[in-house]
């Protein structure tokens, strides 16, 4: 609260944002049913975004696809254009700036606003919210729907209550029966797997989370626990932070102790793919590349080991951050010995648009370079919206490495 008044928070979500922008680019593609894939001549390439005449027949994001055709024959496949849908963000965002300058980008298509302090200049939340659906629609022809509310948590229900193009105002008066009947797994951070291990507790809406004992579920969610269940009472405080209190990263790695040890090639190769993977990501989502990838090996009696190597040009693609890997590992560690804890770090950082880009040696050149931007950076989006489970490898499903237990490190 701000002077015994609750926070006006908004959520702002872009409508089908991927496939609402290339129906901009392409006006032809607005009223047949079309999807945004990462790789439009591949059975497998996966659904990114899908218009609303293509909603209509069931298809949904992050289904193949194979499986999207049959349920619409007639589907019109559009490749990605990162670019584009980079700039509509920036510009979506810089309409958002001039009702207030807390504005703390989620993804490329959501961002949270607090305008507590902007209510005397352009009204109340409701209102501001209708404003800038209709200047957003006015200035770039998307739309977008906006959750307000007086916590973050919330305001991104709101934004997700009703689509597309709609305003939904989640109040102290209102919340327990606009929120309370929702599954749980409509809250944030309550992913497939809380949910199930929510439910062994008879918890399947967030108003039974809500009500639920807290000391019953810390003993099987330690303290994350209490997160949920203030996040389902509506009793999140944390702020709406500004875009200049963005914190300068340094370095961006990930460490795993496995739930058993490497051994051998192909167990090191799935260890070293697996975090590398997630370093990437979080590297593209600071907007840094590294010129340095340093990995650091502990095995089963506590001593580590860590070596590092700069790069011929700095990368923000996991498959270049495994290969460099994989080449300091197998320069000082006997395959065969058993690997307790890996981690891989990208250190020397510089933006991701600086200049010194030049073809790298782990690829056959600039054009196989971009095409793997493209497709890690899909793989991105799908990960923002539906989390870093939802995409995969096959490799590691039913792994028992325990991979899914990554830890942040070093940003």
């Amino acid at each position: 609260m701000v002077n015994g008044m609750d926070r006006t928070i908004l959520h702002c979500d872009c409508n089908s944002f991927f496939a609402s922008v290339e129906c901009l680019l392409r006006p032809e593609l607005k009223n047949v049913p079309m999807a945004v894939c990462g790789d439009p001549q591949s059975r497998h390439g996966i659904i990114l975004a899908k218009n609303e005449p293509a909603k209509k027949y069931g298809v949904v994001t992050a289904e193949t696809i194979w499986q999207a055709r049959r349920k619409c024959p007639r589907l019109v496949l559009a490749p990605t254009h990162f670019e584009e849908y980079r700039r509509y963000s920036r510009q979506i965002n810089r309409i958002y700036r001039r009702f207030t300058d807390l504005v703390e980008p989620f993804s490329i298509d959501e961002s949270w606003l607090d305008v507590t302090g902007s209510r005397a200049l352009f009204g109340d939340g409701r209102r501001i919210a209708d404003t800038l659906r209709e200047t957003v629609r006015r200035e770039t022809g998307l739309t977008i729907s906006v959750g307000v509310s007086f916590n973050k948590i919330f305001a991104k229900l709101g934004s997700d209550y009703k689509k597309p193009d709609a305003t939904t105002v989640i109040s102290r008066e209102n919340y327990r029966r606009v929120v309370f009947p929702l599954p749980v797994g409509a809250l944030m951070f309550c992913g497939e797997k809380t949910v199930a291990a929510l439910a062994g507790f008879g918890i399947h809406t967030i108003g039974d989370l809500a009500a639920a004992d807290r000391k019953l579920l810390r003993a099987r969610f330690g303290k994350a626990a209490d997160m949920l269940c203030d996040y389902a009472g509506g009793l999140d405080v944390s702020p709406v932070r500004s875009f200049g209190q963005m914190r300068e990263v340094k370095s961006v790695g990930n460490s795993v102790t496995f739930r058993r040890d490497l051994r051998g090639r192909d167990d090191i190769r799935k260890g070293v793919e697996a975090i590398a993977d997630r370093v990437a990501a979080r590297m593209r989502k600071n907007r840094v590349k590294c010129w340095v990838v340093q990995i650091g090996i502990k095995d089963p009696g506590l001593k580590t080991i860590t070596r590092q190597k700069t790069l011929r040009a700095p990368t923000h693609l996991a498959r270049e951050l495994s290969a460099a890997a994989l080449e300091l590992i197998g320069s000082c560690w006997n395959p065969a010995a058993p690997i307790r804890m890996l981690a891989i770090s990208g250190t020397a950082l510089v933006p991701d648009d600086a200049p010194g880009e030049q073809l790298s040696f782990f690829t056959r050149g600039g054009a196989g370079r971009e095409k793997q931007e493209k497709l890690e950076t899909a793989l991105d989006a799908i990960r923002e919206k539906y989390g870093h489970g939802a995409v995969t490898s096959g490799a590691l499903l039913g792994s028992d490495l325990g991979i899914e237990g990554l830890q942040k490190k070093g940003d």
